[in-house]
């Protein structure tokens, strides 16, 4: 079994999606974590469907989807904080207008571009072997600038998760430094993209950060946890995947639900 294992990652495109995985594994640690603490797994969710628009406008341009993917989802997780933060319009509300306008435009668009759009499925429900080294580059951009962001903004981060009252109280700019970890969480959204899928990105975005915080206490033991088994989740979706000739993406996250539900009942 552990050879079999290790035969694996001979070939170019595995090792390629196994580094992708533990790169796209540390950063939905970092910023899962946050996201269940204040509250945002929906807007993780409507930011990631949302970037369907970005994508179908690059096709229907012949230009770099993802890119215009990215541009999308930063749109998105700006414009969902500024509604809902200053206008009457609820959270739950400006997340369903912008979920539903972002999959209508993507669509739209994908039905207008010329020729058919090969990589939608891999786009919707992931296709981690289908990742290249470029690919690669650019998961470890974002999340090298997503980590820098966390690391010079620890405490403000961590007092917007636990008392965002207290932060207003103390000065901080508490609507700044919401927008601006929405927008690092449409960073992790277009990483897991590439992984995992527009359909299954709140998953992996929340189930390791979930389990940790079942067994472990405090901010950085939590993160510790949620990296160390996000990349099991996707070293082991990988293996499985492969023996069994099945998606990629769908059998990491089924590893994780699966340990999720197990933790769940053990730690009862």
């Amino acid at each position: 079994m552990i050879e079999l294992s290790l035969d694996l990652f001979q070939y170019d495109f595995m090792r390629n999606a196994l580094a992708a995985g533990l790169a796209a594994s540390v950063l939905c640690a970092v910023i899962g974590i946050y996201v269940i603490l204040n509250r945002i797994v929906f807007i993780s969710d409507g930011i990631a469907h949302a970037a369907f628009g970005g994508i179908g406008l690059g096709y229907y341009l012949g230009l770099d989807p993802l890119a215009f993917g990215i541009c999308s989802t930063l749109v998105t997780a700006a414009g969902i904080g500024m509604v809902s933060g200053r206008h009457r319009v609820s959270e739950d509300t400006a997340i369903g207008v912008f979920l539903a306008t972002g999959m209508a435009l993507g669509i739209m668009l994908m039905s207008l571009s010329k020729g058919y759009a090969k990589d939608l499925f891999g786009y919707l429900f992931g296709d981690i072997l289908a990742v290249t080294f470029s690919d690669v580059l650019l998961i470890l951009a974002l999340t090298s600038v997503v980590l820098i962001l966390v690391f010079l903004l620890y405490k403000e981060l961590l007092i917007l998760s636990f008392d965002s009252v207290y932060g207003e109280a103390m000065g901080l700019p508490v609507q700044s430094l919401r927008l601006l970890l929405l927008g690092m969480v449409a960073f992790s959204v277009v990483v897991l993209i590439k992984i995992v899928g527009i359909i299954m990105v709140i998953a992996l975005l929340t189930i390791p950060g979930a389990i940790s915080r079942q067994h472990l206490k405090g901010l950085p033991g939590l993160m510790a946890g949620s990296v160390l088994l996000g990349s099991i989740f996707v070293a082991v979706g990988l293996i499985v995947s492969y023996m069994l000739d099945v998606p990629s993406g769908a059998t990491i996250i089924l590893t994780a639900a699966i340990v999720f539900f197990l933790s769940t009942l053990a730690s009862r």
